[in-house]
């Protein structure tokens, strides 16, 4: 487990946080340690969210992994203020010598003017379109979206280049594009993948603080479906001896709220993730941190983590084999798919810009 948080200053508490320690990042060849001053009063010790603009160089990032259902995605944001303890992207944080702890949560990129950057790579001769995938790494929708619009900045571009999108998200502030999502899926070149951990809204509050509570969660999926928009609830992570139980109900659930395909994914918890998952679960369910640990490594091994393809995103063994069948009788009992239909990259287009010459043939 991680080492007592020395980077905050004493007294201040990270409420509405969901890591607990903010230790230095993996690849920092000092470490830092907070004092009292006696210069900021008792009563501003709030540990506040801070964010700091990035001008991109690119948009697009490829991957080659071969148990990814995508090769493509795009980060309008760097960390996440949501503050999902189990967030398997809060190791990329180091990259910026950040802590994958409570840094990952407080301080924050932003990336205003990736629009015009995708523009760029979208009209290379060298282009080939496939589906580009968003949320893959951090929320595209997390609340400083309302403030910065990056993500809205993205869709313009695709909307106008008619290219095909998945978008993984918890947030809400998705219903302020819904213009311009449910014209895109009209022509099917767009699907939404809405994340719902729990039902439990005390234990989400816990779990992922500054995330929509459940019932908000279901919400925004009824809004999208409505909207003609296709969506796959996605229950991830399924954490064992914690929430696994509420697989069925969940799925029922989001089936309800709109929902036409579904999905799940084990926990994760990879480098620094474990550590700070397990200080979580020491604070808020210390009767079954032994538990859930314990699951956690039968489903991998006995690590805490596998970074296996192919492995990474189920585990092995008797639960792993249990939650596979369980979901698979809960998808066939609702009428739910696996996989939606496949977008469209037949419509990608370059469309022309002010003073490019009119094409004669």
């Amino acid at each position: 487990m991680n080492k007592p948080d020395t980077t905050i200053m004493p007294g201040v508490k990270p409420r509405g946080r969901g890591a607990l320690g903010n230790a230095v990042g993996r690849f920092e060849g000092a470490t830092r340690e907070a004092f009292e001053d006696g210069w900021e009063p008792p009563e501003e010790r709030v540990l506040r969210t801070e964010v700091r603009l990035e001008t991109p160089r690119s948009a697009i990032s490829y991957n080659r992994s071969p148990d990814l259902p995508f090769d493509r995605s795009i980060n309008p944001y760097r960390g996440c203020e949501h503050g999902c303890i189990y967030c398997f992207a809060r190791p990329s944080h180091a990259f910026l010598n950040m802590s994958p702890g409570l840094d990952f949560e407080t301080k924050l990129v932003a990336r205003p003017g990736i629009g015009a950057v995708l523009e760029q790579e979208l009209r290379a001769k060298s282009y080939k379109v496939a589906v580009m995938a968003l949320g893959t790494n951090t929320d595209p929708y997390q609340p400083i979206e309302a403030e910065y619009g990056v993500m809205r900045e993205v869709l313009e571009v695709l909307r106008a280049f008619k290219h095909p999108v998945a978008i993984t998200t918890k947030g809400s502030l998705i219903e302020r594009d819904i213009d311009l999502l449910a014209e895109m899926a009209a022509q099917g070149l767009c699907r939404v993948g809405i994340s719902v951990t729990t039902l439990d809204a005390d234990l989400s509050r816990r779990m992922e603080p500054r995330a929509p509570a459940p019932k908000r969660r279901l919400a925004v999926i009824t809004r999208l479906a409505q909207a003609g928009i296709p969506v796959r609830a996605m229950i991830a992570p399924m954490v064992p001896g914690l929430t696994d139980h509420e697989l069925e109900p969940i799925m029922q659930a989001t089936r309800d709220a709109g929902a036409s395909a579904a999905s799940y994914i084990a926990l994760r918890l990879p480098r620094e993730v474990s550590g700070l998952f397990q200080d979580w679960l020491a604070e808020h369910v210390p009767d079954r941190a032994a538990k859930v640990m314990g699951r956690v490594r039968e489903l991998h091994g006995g690590l805490d983590y596998d970074p296996a393809f192919g492995k990474r995103m189920r585990g092995e063994g008797l639960w792993a084999d249990l939650m596979a069948r369980r979901f698979k009788v809960a998808v066939d009992r609702l009428g739910m798919s696996v996989k939606l239909p496949p977008l469209r990259c037949d419509l990608f287009t370059v469309p022309a810009r002010a003073g490019d010459q009119l094409k004669l043939f």
